[in-house]
């Protein structure tokens, strides 16, 4: 079943051609991501998909199955008319939703009991206490759990994260979501990841979390020049039959232009095209030319610029501490950074990861211990707010005003228009006013001012939020070259793995841990971990058993009820992986048929599902007890 069609859709501005007489369809239960460089309109599909701009050109057609549920994410949510969180999340045509509102607002009025009996009678009869379930455990997971926290109070992020949760509460079947895993932690991302991966759920979005578009993706769309170019697969698939695609264009390419050089040698000869044959050729000869001339735009950030010379001192935190009120961001951290490392920053949003890099540049004093910054050490930071405008400006005029040049390798010197130019924005463009530029395309601008300042020391906080694939390539390409050091938060882990060489692990409490591997080995260190406090406590529990004089010894943390749901929560753990192991047995069977094969993999990835929602929450008992 098509959910969506787009049939001879265009979006121009001015000169510039987004999308022109594109085809588009969408069924029932496939995974769509939307890749392309930044500032080539992917959004702006997006909103002409969703409605909200019309698009452009004769017998267009943009068709969404009315039967259809359509949730949209956009990048920048609005919450018009909601006073609270809880008023944002409410205001909502699900009919579970009305029911679990009456219900919420009898519990507060509780001196009517007419009315907590009607909001009963209601949730029963649309057995809507499962989704009071989720209600909860989606706004838990997300961190929005003030929910009398005025919308005026939120940030651009937490606005991001409460209008996904509404989204995923109210359960579409068809989302379409711009850049989802913005502003979300890494815990969050993963979480999400595997929400998505259901196979009831129809999916259209624009992201650059690569692990994510491996994970998630059935089909990839590339938007290139204004042309679509489908892909199925994930994204190892796509990055291969792109390849193939550019490379079959670049030889049909070279042969239309030899074509061409034979016909234009023919069409000098010719006096004039009289004949009814000779104008066909010319007419044709034009057509040739207009191939033969198209630009294949395989343009990349390309990045050599030469770092200053570093001292033996560079970076020291002694014993620092850093506080607001009952808060604690650091406490008692003591490093000194080796020459050309790299470091990753993880930890949950809110945790104090930003206050960290502050402290440790001087932007904020410390309540105890010492920062010292080497002589020779220049920190290039670049921050989550961006670029800071006291007026509007041209690309090349804010550039300048950082810098005429920087130094490149071997003497050489870069001008500020050559630099614009690695970083993807032509002469032309040059003369674009930043307040025109796509959010991506923004992002990229900062990146280039950062540099700008010739830096050996970079601290880069969420710096690949809005940045296209291609950009954020070759930014991984120069951070490994990079003779600098670099302290890297970011929520893309497939960027940390390929950069980092460490971690510190913010804990909470100020704690921090330095974890010597990539994010990926740190998850999976903390999966094993997880796995085996499980095996001890099956093995506790056995002893009690064993040992009936002991039984009446209870977990400190854990009341009766959280008792018995932990051990209820390891019996089930145990029942489900043996059924994954069964049906993994099973695919060994070389005379398998497609049919059980589509059976058993919806199977296996719900068990899987399963297993990690109830391995959660046996974690979060294990730590109460």
């Amino acid at each position: 079943m098509n959910y969506l069609t787009l049939e001879n859709v265009s979006k121009i501005y001015g000169e510039k051609v987004l999308f022109d007489e594109i085809d588009f369809q969408v069924s029932k239960g496939e995974k769509i991501a939307i890749v392309a460089k930044n500032g080539a309109g992917k959004s702006t599909l997006l909103k002409v998909i969703a409605g909200i701009e019309p698009p452009e050109g004769e017998n267009q057609k943009v068709w969404l199955y009315k039967n259809i549920e359509v949730g949209y994410l956009v990048q920048d949510p609005d919450f018009e008319g909601a006073d609270t969180v809880l008023d944002a999340v409410f205001s909502s045509d699900n009919p579970m939703m009305a029911a679990l509102r009456d219900y919420e607002e009898a519990l507060i009025l509780q001196d009517k009991p007419e009315k907590m009996q009607a909001a009963l009678v209601k949730m029963d009869d649309l057995k809507a206490w499962d989704f009071e379930s989720k209600f909860k455990e989606v706004l838990f997971k997300l961190n929005m759990t003030n929910l009398n926290q005025p919308i005026s109070e939120l940030s651009g992020g937490q606005k991001k994260r409460l209008a996904l949760a509404k989204l995923i509460i109210d359960d579409p079947e068809f989302l379409i979501l711009d850049e989802p895993t913005n502003h979300l932690d890494l815990e969050m991302i993963e979480w999400l990841e595997e929400y998505l991966q259901q196979s009831r759920i129809t999916l259209l979005m624009v992201t650059h979390d690569r692990y994510f578009l491996e994970r998630v993706c059935s089909h990839i769309v590339e938007l290139d020049g204004g042309v679509l170019y489908r892909y199925k697969g994930t994204y190892s698939d796509f990055l291969e039959k792109k390849a193939a695609r550019e490379e079959n264009q670049s030889t049909v390419l070279d042969r239309t232009k030899k074509l061409m050089k034979r016909e234009l040698e023919w069409v000098r000869r010719q006096p004039k095209a009289r004949g009814t044959k000779a104008k066909s050729r010319v007419d044709k000869f034009h057509e040739i030319k207009e191939k033969a001339t198209q630009k294949v735009d395989n343009s990349e950030v390309t990045l050599g610029i030469k770092g200053q010379r570093m001292g033996k001192k560079i970076l020291e935190a002694h014993n620092i501490s850093k506080s607001f009120g009952d808060f604690v961001a650091v406490k008692n951290f003591d490093y000194k950074f080796r020459q050309k490392e790299r470091v990753g920053i993880v930890g949950p949003n809110g945790v104090g990861k930003s206050t960290f890099l502050k402290v440790m540049t001087k932007q904020l004093r410390t309540d105890s211990g010492k920062v010292v910054v080497g002589g020779n050490t220049v920190f290039g930071y670049y921050n989550q707010d961006g670029i800071k405008l006291e007026k509007d400006q041209t690309i090349i005029d804010y550039i300048r005003n950082i810098a005429e040049f920087i130094p490149m390798d071997k003497g050489q010197k870069l001008t500020a228009e050559q630099l614009c130019e690695r970083f993807l924005f032509d002469r032309k463009q040059q003369r674009v006013y930043i307040s025109q530029l796509s959010g991506g395309e923004r992002r990229r601008l900062y990146l280039l001012s950062v540099l700008m300042e010739n830096p050996n020391f970079l601290i880069l906080d969420e710096p690949t939020n809005d940045l296209d694939i291609l950009t954020l390539n070759i930014l991984e390409n120069f951070l490994m070259e990079f003779p600098g050091c670099v302290i890297i938060v970011t929520h893309d882990r497939y960027f940390m793995d390929k950069i980092v060489e460490h971690l510190f692990v913010f804990q909470g409490a100020g704690k921090i841990k330095d974890f010597n591997g990539t994010y990926t080995e740190y998850r999976s260190a903390q999966k094993a971990k997880a796995i085996e406090d499980r095996r001890l406590a099956s093995t506790v529990v056995k002893e009690k058993k064993e040992k009936p004089a002991f039984q009446s010894k209870t977990a400190p943390g854990l009341n009766r009820d959280q008792q018995k749901e932990f051990k209820r929560l390891e019996k089930q753990i145990e029942k489900l992986e043996e059924r994954k192991a069964t049906i993994t047995e099973k695919f060994n069977d070389t005379s398998i048929s497609a049919e059980d094969i589509e059976k058993y993999s919806k199977e296996l990835g719900t068990i899987t599902e399963e297993i990690e929602e109830k391995e959660m929450r046996w974690m979060e008992l294990a730590d109460l007890a």
